[in-house]
C-alpha cells in the first residue's frame, strides 16, 4: 500500500533531498532497507533521542517560533499562508540577528 509519507519520501529521495523519519523503525523491519535499496535511498542510523543531530529540525523550530507560536488560524489555508509568507521573509533576511538565535538555541538543544 503506497501511503503519503513513502510516496512523499520517495520524491523527496528521487530530487536528492535527505528524507529524515525518526519515527521510521528501519532497524525492525528488513522491509525498509530493501524499499532503500529499490528507490535509491541512504539510510543514516541516529540514536533514538539524536533531534540535535538534525539540523532540518532547528529550521523547523524557526518556523514554529515564528509563524505559528501564539496564533489561532481559522484554517489550514490561513496557516499554509503564514508558513509561506514566513519562508519568504526567511529567505531575504537570512542572516536576521532573531532568526539566528533561534537556529542556534535549537541546534545547541
Amino acid at each position: 500500500m503506497l501511503t503519503w509519507r513513502r510516496a512523499q519520501m520517495v520524491l523527496l529521495s528521487a530530487q536528492g533531498m535527505p528524507v529524515f523519519s525518526p519515527h521510521l523503525a528501519t532497524k525492525k523491519d528488513s522491509r525498509v532497507g530493501d524499499w532503500a535499496a529499490a528507490h535509491n535511498v541512504e539510510l543514516a542510523y541516529t540514536p533514538t533521542n539524536s533531534s540535535w543531530l538534525n539540523r532540518t529540525e532547528a529550521q523547523f523550530t524557526a518556523l514554529r517560533y515564528f509563524a505559528l507560536d501564539g496564533t489561532d488560524h481559522t484554517g489550514h489555508k490561513e496557516q499554509g499562508s503564514m508558513i509561506r509568507r514566513y519562508i519568504i521573509w526567511r529567505n531575504k533576511h537570512a542572516a536576521d540577528e532573531r532568526l539566528r538565535a533561534v537556529v542556534t538555541r535549537a541546534n545547541v538543544a
